[in-house]
C-alpha cells in the first residue's frame, strides 16, 4: 500500500473479529516497525509488553471492574481484540543517556528537557505501529485505562518501577464498527493550525 494510502486509511478501531487471532508474522512486523522510530540520543527508552489470549482477559479483568454502564458499552468492541500492546516510556533512560560523556551534560536535572521526549518518542514508536498495522489490512485503537486502575495493572503484570504506561493499542481484523462521533468536529485544515514566518500568519 502506498504510504500516503496508509496514512489516509489510518482511523481507531473498536470493533473486531474476536475469531481470527492476529497471525506470529504481523504482531512481529508491527512491532519491530515500532522500533525504527526516532529516539533522543538513541536512547530507545520505550518498552512494550504483548498481551494474548488468557493475559488479554487478566487484563480486561482488572480495567473493567466497577465500570458505569457507557463505559462498559464502549469497551464492547474493544474487548473482542486479540492482541494487545501496552506501551511504557522509560525516563531514567534518557537521564542516563544525557548524563553520559558523549553528550555533555554532567547531571540528570530533568530542567535541561524542552519537553518529556520519553514520552513523544514512544508515541513515535506507537504511531508507527499504527500504521504498519494498517498497510497490513488490519485495525487499531490507541487508549489509555482509567487511571484509577493503571497501578493495579502494573503490579499484575509485573511491570518494573521506573517504567510509565502511556497507553495501549488493541489490534484485531477489523468488524463493523460505528465511527466515533467526536469525527463530527471536523479536520481541521493547514490554514487553521498552521503559522507562517510569525504566529497568526496564515496563508490567503
Amino acid at each position: 500500500m502506498e504510504f500516503s494510502e496508509v496514512v489516509r486509511r489510518r482511523r481507531m478501531v473498536r470493533n473486531y473479529d474476536p475469531d481470527r487471532a492476529v497471525p506470529d508474522e504481523l504482531r512481529e512486523r508491527i512491532l519491530e516497525n515500532g522500533l525504527r522510530a526516532p529516539s533522543g540520543g538513541f536512547t530507545q527508552g520505550w518498552a512494550f509488553l504483548t498481551l494474548e489470549g488468557d493475559d488479554r482477559e487478566r487484563y480486561w479483568r482488572i480495567a473493567a471492574e466497577d465500570a458505569d454502564e457507557k463505559y462498559v458499552e464502549w469497551l464492547t468492541g474493544l474487548r473482542r481484540a486479540p492482541l494487545l500492546i501496552l506501551a511504557f516510556a522509560h525516563k531514567d533512560a534518557y537521564l542516563d543517556r544525557y548524563a553520559a560523556a558523549d553528550k555533555g551534560w554532567t547531571d540528570r536535572d530533568e530542567a535541561r528537557w524542552t519537553a518529556p521526549y520519553w514520552y513523544i518518542d514512544t508515541a513515535m514508536a506507537v504511531l508507527l505501529m499504527l500504521q504498519t498495522v494498517v498497510d497490513e489490512g488490519l485495525g487499531a485503537c490507541f487508549f489509555g485505562p482509567r487511571a484509577d486502575k493503571v497501578g493495579r495493572l502494573l503490579k499484575e503484570f509485573g511491570v518494573p518501577a521506573g517504567f510509565d504506561l502511556i497507553g495501549l493499542l488493541s489490534v484485531g481484523y477489523r468488524a463493523p464498527d460505528r465511527r466515533s462521533p467526536s469525527l463530527r468536529r471536523g479536520r481541521r485544515t493547514t490554514a487553521e493550525v498552521v503559522h507562517r514566518g510569525q504566529w497568526g500568519h496564515h496563508l490567503a
